[in-house]
């Protein structure tokens, strides 16, 4: 029997897939793919006479059924996801549905936004002695967030943070971040469709980020990234003096 196989796409520019990725989808029978979310210019990739399917207007029921359909008959399928599947990629339905009837999968990482946002802004999110952690969430909306993950409780460690699925609500996301500890002064910016070709970025500070992003339109599909890492402030790692890599050398033998 043929398998299911769970692609992430990565954030939006066509050859940001990885390679095991382009060659399940390029030799790929039956394609499911996000089509609200992913870069569509991804499915030229596709072997002529593949089957296409948008998720956007399939039900889960809807695409499971697809599923095990298709590898009933063996066809191969690729499950085309945004980004990277493991953050906000609702793959753990699925495959919960697939378990139970028996489907075979396998899961293909990809290139989250949150990383392709940091790389087309030219920024590190780790800054030694600025900040060490990186915090990924979203604000409570539809579904909500469990209580001692709040924007405001996660505010409290000041660290470098990426928000998804936010961005329409900017000025309560400020709000929140402000009143758990932020600084108005912190920097902020949010990116609308990372690597995209139609990729936006506005830069600010917590203190008139909304309004910017008020001003540039952006309402959907964008990061809002906080924190110092976005400043001037930065120190050196010591990773490349000569003395440093040479004790990391010894005590990797």
């Amino acid at each position: 029997m043929a398998i299911v196989s769970f692609v992430g796409a990565g954030p939006g520019e066509t050859d940001l897939i990885t390679l095991k990725g382009y060659k399940l989808l390029s030799e790929a029978d039956v394609v499911i793919y996000a089509g609200s979310l992913i870069n569509t210019d991804l499915l030229n990739y596709c072997k002529d006479g593949a089957e296409k399917y948008d998720s956007a207007k399939m039900t889960l029921d809807d695409i499971v059924d697809r599923m095990e359909e298709s590898v009933k008959n063996d066809k191969s399928v690729v499950r085309l996801q945004t980004g990277d599947f493991s953050i906000y990629g609702s793959i753990r339905e699925q495959i919960e549905e697939m378990k139970k009837r028996g489907i075979k999968y396998q899961c293909v990482p990809g290139v989250s936004s949150f990383l392709g946002a940091a790389s087309s802004m030219g920024v590190e999110y780790t800054v030694p002695e600025v900040a060490q952690s990186v915090i990924i969430t979203r604000m409570a909306g539809r579904t909500p967030v469990p209580e001692g993950e709040s924007l405001k409780s996660l505010a409290q460690h000041q660290t470098s943070m990426v928000i998804f699925l936010s961005v329409q609500g900017i000025k309560k996301v400020v709000k929140q971040l402000e009143d758990g500890g932020y600084p108005t002064d912190t920097p902020a910016a949010v990116i609308y469709k990372a690597t995209w070709p139609d990729e936006k970025v506005v830069r600010g500070t917590l203190a008139d980020i909304a309004e910017k992003v008020h001003d540039a339109d952006i309402r959907r599909t964008a990061l809002i990234m906080v924190g110092k890492f976005l400043g001037d402030e930065y120190n050196y790692s010591h990773l490349y003096d000569a003395g440093f890599s040479t004790m990391f050398r010894k005590k990797s033998k």
